[in-house]
Formats: structure tokens, C-alpha cells, sequence
């Protein structure tokens, strides 16, 4: 909830500036090594299997969005920190990870989130993705709530949203690479 906040707040004042897409060409790569540094460091060697549980990542969406323009790859990046924020905040009680770790990740996620909103000039942003949230829903209800939110369960998570970050990455390197 307060990650919510403070996204609400950081935006409003955000959105009032010209930042154009400075803060991509300055901030970006830097907090996306820095939220898959902290991502890493929340890792948890388990000797329990829960690989039979399983979400497919929904690696077409990626592929079609790289096809797509600058915006909406903006967008869609967008929607995917919002989605992580939203998933790590629900019952991580019995996840290995230490909690100051966990909130740094979480406002790192939010900064990012609201630095590339920043750069997205057209309203393409306040449409949500349905098959990015219907993934992200799946992701909370089969890997989460069905392992009852198990220190297992959150690390297949952990590890499903590193390839997220990964591919979020990828996906803007291009477009930073592209200018």
C-alpha cells in the first residue's frame, strides 16, 4: 500500500515536468542493475520442488512489443513494475528474504516505474495490458495462494520476475540504443 502512495505521489510530480526522456538516458540502466542486484541477493537455495507448479512466461507479448512503438514498449515496462510491486506486496511472511532487502527492491521498482512513465507523452500508459495482468494474476493465484505463499513459492516467483526485469531490459537497451 505504501509503495502505491508513494508511486501516486512521486507521479503527480513527475507528470508536471519536462523531463523528456533524460531520465532514461541517466537513471534507467542504472536502477534496472540495481533492482536485479537486490533481486539476486534475495535468492534462496531450496531443497523442496515446486517446479511442477507452473505460468508460462508470456514470451509473445515481449516479442510483439519489441515490434511496437517507443510508447507502448514505455508502457508496457511500465505495467510490468507496477505488476511486481503489486505481487511483492502480498503475504511474504515466510519468504527467506530480509525485509529492508525487500523494500529497497520495491522502491527501486517504483522509481523505475515512475522515471518511465516520465517519458511516455501519449496516454498509452493508462491502459493496462489484460494478458500482462490476467499473467501476473496467474502468477499470485497458482505459484502463490496454491503453495500457501511458501518460502519455495516465493522464490519461483523471485525467479520468474528476474526474467521479467531481464527481458524489461533488454526490450528498453534497444530503444536506448535505437536513439
Amino acid at each position: 500500500m505504501l509503495h502505491r502512495i508513494f508511486l501516486l505521489c512521486l507521479g503527480l510530480s513527475v507528470a508536471g515536468s519536462a523531463l523528456s526522456c533524460r531520465w532514461m538516458d541517466h537513471k534507467f540502466k542504472q536502477l534496472s542493475e540495481n533492482s536485479l542486484d537486490l533481486l539476486e541477493m534475495m535468492a534462496h537455495n531450496s531443497t523442496n520442488s515446486t517446479e511442477d507448479v507452473e505460468v508460462s512466461f508470456p514470451e509473445d507479448l515481449y516479442s510483439q512489443t519489441s515490434k511496437a512503438a517507443a510508447e507502448d514498449q514505455l508502457a508496457l515496462t511500465v505495467h510490468v513494475l507496477e505488476e511486481v510491486v503489486l505481487l511483492f506486496e502480498e503475504d511474504h511472511s515466510a519468504a527467506s528474504w530480509d525485509d529492508r532487502r525487500l523494500e529497497d527492491f520495491l522502491n527501486v521498482m517504483s522509481r523505475q516505474a515512475v522515471g518511465l512513465r516520465s517519458c511516455i507523452v501519449r496516454d498509452s500508459h493508462k491502459k493496462k495490458n489484460k494478458k500482462l495482468f490476467m499473467y501476473f494474476k496467474r502468477l499470485s493465484h497458482h505459484m502463490l495462494h496454491q503453495l500457501d505463499y511458501s518460502a519455495e513459492s516465493w522464490e519461483l516467483i523471485r525467479k520468474e520476475i528476474k526474467g521479467h526485469l531481464m527481458r524489461s531490459d533488454l526490450l528498453l537497451s534497444s530503444l536506448l540504443a535505437g536513439n
